[in-house]
C-alpha cells in the first residue's frame, strides 16, 4: 500500500470502495478490489464502519470512564490499518482509509455515490456460516448507485 489516509465520505470521487469488518471474507474482498485498483490505477477507498458495540476499546479507556467518541474511531481506525497490513496488496494501490460510524450498509451505500464500483465481501464478521450471502451484501446489492461486485467466501 502506497497511501493510508483517512478521507471524509463526502469527498470520494471515483475509484473502487470496499467494505473492511475484520473477517477473513472481507479481507478477501479487499485483496481482490486492490488488485483490480491497481490494474486499472484507480483509488481503493476502504471502509470500516463501527458502533460502540463492534469497535475496539480505546486506550485511554478505564472503568467509570468512557472515552470520547474520537477516541474510539482513533481505535477503528488503527485496527483497520493493522488489518490491512497483514494483506497481500499490491504494491503500486493507492489505499485510502474511512472510518465511519454507523450501520456497515448504509455507510457503504454513501461512501459509493461517488464510486465508479462498490466490493463486498458475501458475509462477514456478523453473517451466519449457512447462508451464503450477508445482509450487508444484501442491502448494497439492493440499492448501490454504482455496480457491486460480490466476492465468494471461498474460491471454487
Amino acid at each position: 500500500m502506497s497511501e493510508h489516509d483517512e478521507v471524509p465520505t463526502e469527498q470520494v470521487s471515483g475509484g473502487l470502495v470496499v467494505g473492511h469488518d475484520g473477517s477473513q471474507a472481507s479481507g478477501r474482498a479487499v485483496t481482490w478490489a486492490a488488485g483490480l485498483a491497481a490494474r486499472l490505477q484507480v483509488t481503493l477507498h476502504v471502509l470500516r464502519a463501527w458502533s460502540l458495540t463492534n469497535a475496539p476499546k480505546p486506550a485511554g479507556m478505564a472503568p467509570g470512564y468512557v472515552p470520547p467518541r474520537a477516541d474510539f474511531e482513533e481505535a477503528v481506525r488503527e485496527a483497520l490499518f493493522a488489518d490491512l497490513a497483514r494483506l497481500d496488496l499490491p504494491p503500486t494501490c493507492t489505499v485510502r482509509l474511512h472510518v465511519a460510524h454507523g450501520q456497515s450498509s448504509s455507510r457503504l451505500l454513501e461512501l459509493a455515490q461517488g464510486a465508479e464500483m462498490l466490493v463486498v465481501g458475501s458475509r462477514g464478521a456478523g453473517g451466519f456460516h449457512g447462508l451464503g450471502f450477508g445482509s450487508t451484501a444484501d442491502q448494497v446489492v439492493r440499492y448501490s448507485p454504482c455496480p457491486v461486485v460480490v466476492v465468494p467466501t471461498e474460491k471454487r
